[in-house]
């Protein structure tokens, strides 16, 4: 059974045909398109004001050079919390509990905010590799520290989210098999569980949003010291 556990996070297939890009192109499909009208629908107008409040908050610390990734983020903002929302359905797959994945797109973001930075602003993007007043013996030891930690930032984006959604799925999972194995035996003991099963995909649902900000927000981050 505890090999049962991990199936879920295995690319499904049909007729030996990977459907990962399906549910990748999927979400794409949920949103609706703005209308050539001057007055919208509910869902188009809720839509824009989620998207324009989202990149406002994201680009406020950035300065104007900075304002011209804002559609980029966004879209990236709206399509990993679409992926991590779906993937809490039934019978579903999400494509973000897979490292290759995350690690496709944090590694060519933040590779991205690092080639900017270099050719913007060359001293400045170097001089993060050290900080000011080190003292002399100290300065080979901190740029190869300095260095190995901006090469760990996309590991980290792409490990946490993975992680964060991995553990929450297998939690789920696991407290699921508990309630259909206690019910026959320990029917008081199943409801409890049940309703724990019930909290945590409430808390679920909120790790799936704020992983997908999270993920955003530190590439905008790395994009602020860059630009």
């Amino acid at each position: 059974m505890a090999l049962n556990f991990f199936d879920q996070f295995m690319s499904p297939t049909w007729l030996g045909i990977p459907l990962i890009a399906i549910a990748l192109v999927f979400p794409w499909i949920l949103y609706p398109s703005p209308l050539n009208r001057w007055l919208n629908n509910r869902m188009i107008t809720l839509q824009g004001w989620f998207i324009t409040r989202f990149t406002q908050q994201l680009l406020l610390p950035l300065n104007p050079s900075g304002h011209k990734w804002a559609l980029i983020l966004a879209s990236l903002m709206i399509f990993l919390l679409s992926l991590n929302m779906l993937g809490l359905l039934p019978y579903t797959f999400t494509p973000t509990t897979q490292l290759s994945l995350n690690m496709g797109l944090a590694m060519p973001f933040w590779l991205a905010t690092v080639i900017i930075g270099l050719r913007n602003q060359p001293t400045a993007a170097l001089g993060h590799l050290l900080p000011e007043g080190t003292p002399i013996p100290l300065i080979p030891v901190l740029i190869i520290i300095e260095t190995i930690s901006l090469f760990i930032r996309p590991l980290a984006l792409g490990v946490r989210l993975t992680a964060n959604l991995t553990a929450g799925h297998l939690l789920i999972q696991l407290i699921a098999t508990a309630v259909f194995v206690l019910l026959p035996m320990m029917t008081t003991v199943a409801i409890l569980t049940a309703f724990l099963l019930l909290l945590l995909t409430l808390l679920e649902i909120a790790v799936a949003m704020i992983q997908a900000y999270v993920f955003v927000l530190l590439l905008s981050l790395y994009l602020q010291e860059n630009v």
